[in-house]
């Protein structure tokens, strides 16, 4: 199995790159973020930490295996090799990533970079048609499969794809073809503004948006958000949820901890109340999980397992204050909450310790700078709901997408969430600018919606859109889980309308409610309100 010959770097992405002019204005304003113009970002966090902190320090765990960063570094190199030695793979080759949190997954990225490669880490639950068109955009040319899951992708149309399994009985997989190799690598010199990944946004609707990054924004993320506002120890234990296909669980799993020095539990899969489990049982001391895992682990009274955690962080939605301050009050952990998109590369707004308040985001990261503006780009006054507008060391950059121009504007990340910052500088999440909803002239954020009925005691877990109404434009409608015991009547239905009314604007309750059993999430627990909004349209598929 040997790739065609090709030219001796592959200049697919750089050649896609938007034009210059189209790219956000990058600050580099902490001495932290001034890279040299030659690095690899792997080399900084694998090869690096192994002369600092030596070869047998734990690395990364799982709930059944235990690898040292010796270990990781050794595998790493063995995969490069396979890559270079036996597919003939190129500096600037895609390759696509397939599977759950394990170490073989994280040693595949590692192996990629080492190489001159750029990953396309892909969710593992994505049907054979999403993948297909994740490899259109993309192009990869291999891809690493965790052998469970690779009917999807040997099902999809990915024409010149080569498929390389991990994990199985054959002869020619991966972690056989590894054994056979010496794990002695010399790691490909890439410039700091190389493309080094290849990362898909978690949107809903539309052509997926491939964001490119640097080998020096991979960096940039833990010399900021890591560095400043999380702090990390060497002797922390990163664990949780999000996969690393998703840029909150890649920074928060892989590249923080091991900046570092810090080892990370490794998880598949795991309820909240399993979550909180092995927390306890692998003796974790940073969390990073969803708003809705923080909040069924306290629904399954598991907070107990969390005593050894001294950092708690919530990203992927906003975190509503009652459940900080429900949280805060079971534990005495103050939740770390944060905006940070896939364009952006993780968390550019955030406050921990005593400068958090509860319900607010937080200020910029250092490193970072954030304003909100109108439709015409001019700052707001304060107190005004307007456009999150972010720049700093990492920005959008879509491979041969027109949205760029969406996205970046006079030099600006403008993320489409809308904010009020207050008057000491905390920004205050409205909703997605998608998220508002117009009735009868009104301008209603849904998510506010959702608080309110978060804290009612009947309500479990909720959605809110705009549904279309022929008097008013569009009518506030909730999708409610009730706890269990709870009559789903019209009894009901007025109880929560009430609620709202006394809670927040009357002119904000939800004329329509209904009923479920479940909310439609993404894998990092994000709701996704645009299937909501199509359900509402009569649209759902």
């Amino acid at each position: 199995m040997e790739l065609s010959p090709s030219a001796h770097v592959d200049t697919f992405c750089r050649d896609r790159l938007p034009p210059f002019h189209l790219w956000p204005q990058v600050h580099f304003d902490l001495p932290e973020l001034r890279y040299p113009d030659r690095l690899n970002c792997a080399v900084r966090l694998l090869d690096d930490a192994v002369e600092r902190w030596g070869a047998d320090r734990r690395c990364l765990l799982t709930p059944t295996d235990r690898w040292t960063y010796g270990d990781l570094l050794r595998h790493a190199n063995q995969i490069a090799q396979v890559l270079t030695e036996d597919l003939g793979l190129v500096p600037g080759n895609r390759v696509l990533l397939r599977g759950p949190n394990n170490p073989w997954l994280v040693a595949s990225w590692f192996g990629v970079l080492k190489a001159g490669g750029v990953v396309v880490t892909t969710m593992p639950l994505l049907r054979a048609a999403e993948l297909a068109q994740l490899h259109d955009i993309s192009r990869p040319v291999v891809a690493l499969c965790d052998h469970r899951y690779l009917d999807e992708l040997q099902a999809a149309d990915a024409p010149g794809l080569t498929v390389l399994s991990y994990g199985g009985p054959g002869d020619d997989d991966l972690i056989r073809r590894c054994a056979a190799k010496d794990g002695v690598f010399s790691s490909v010199v890439t410039a700091a503004d190389d493309v080094a990944l290849i990362a898909f946004t978690s949107g809903t609707t539309g052509r997926p948006k491939a964001t490119m990054h640097f080998h020096r924004d991979v960096l940039a993320n833990a010399d900021t958000f890591s560095r400043h506002i999380v702090k990390p120890h060497p002797d922390d234990v990163f664990t949780g949820t999000p996969p690393l296909a998703f840029t909150f669980g890649l920074g928060g799993l892989v590249v923080f901890p091991l900046h570092a020095g810090a080892a990370t539990l490794l998880i598949e899969q795991a309820s909240p109340e399993k979550l909180a489990d092995l927390v306890a049982e692998h003796g974790a001391t940073v969390l990073l999980t969803a708003p809705t895992a923080y909040k069924a682990i306290m629904a399954a009274g598991a907070v107990d397992r969390l005593a050894g955690l001294r950092r708690c962080v919530s990203a992927g939605e906003a975190l509503p204050a009652q459940l900080w301050e429900d949280f805060h009050a079971a534990t005495g952990l103050r939740i770390i909450d944060g905006i940070g998109a896939t364009e952006m590369l993780h968390v550019f707004i955030s406050a921990a310790d005593d400068d958090i308040r509860p319900g607010s985001t937080g200020r910029p990261v250092p490193g970072y700078r954030a304003m909100v503006v109108d439709d015409s780009g001019a700052p707001v006054p304060d107190g005004e709901p307007g456009l999150l507008a972010v720049a700093g060391p990492t920005g959008c950059r879509y491979l041969d997408d027109p949205r760029q121009t969406t996205y970046v504007r006079n030099g600006w990340n403008v993320t489409g969430d809308t904010y009020i910052r207050d008057a000491d500088g905390y920004f205050w999440y409205v909703a997605r600018s998608d998220d508002m909803i117009v009735s009868s002239g009104y301008n209603i954020a849904g998510p506010e919606v959702e608080k309110a009925l978060l804290v009612h005691p009947q309500v479990a877990d909720c959605g809110v859109v705009g549904a279309p109404d022929d008097r008013r434009g569009m009518v506030v409608k909730a999708y409610v889980i009730l706890h269990e015991g709870v009559a789903p009547d019209d009894v009901t239905v007025k109880e929560l309308q009430d609620h709202v009314k006394q809670t927040i604007a009357p002119y904000k309750y939800p004329r329509a409610i209904e009923f479920v059993t479940d909310l439609p999430r993404t894998g990092n627990g994000k709701l996704q309100r645009g299937e909501l909004r199509r359900r509402a349209a009569g649209t759902a598929g």
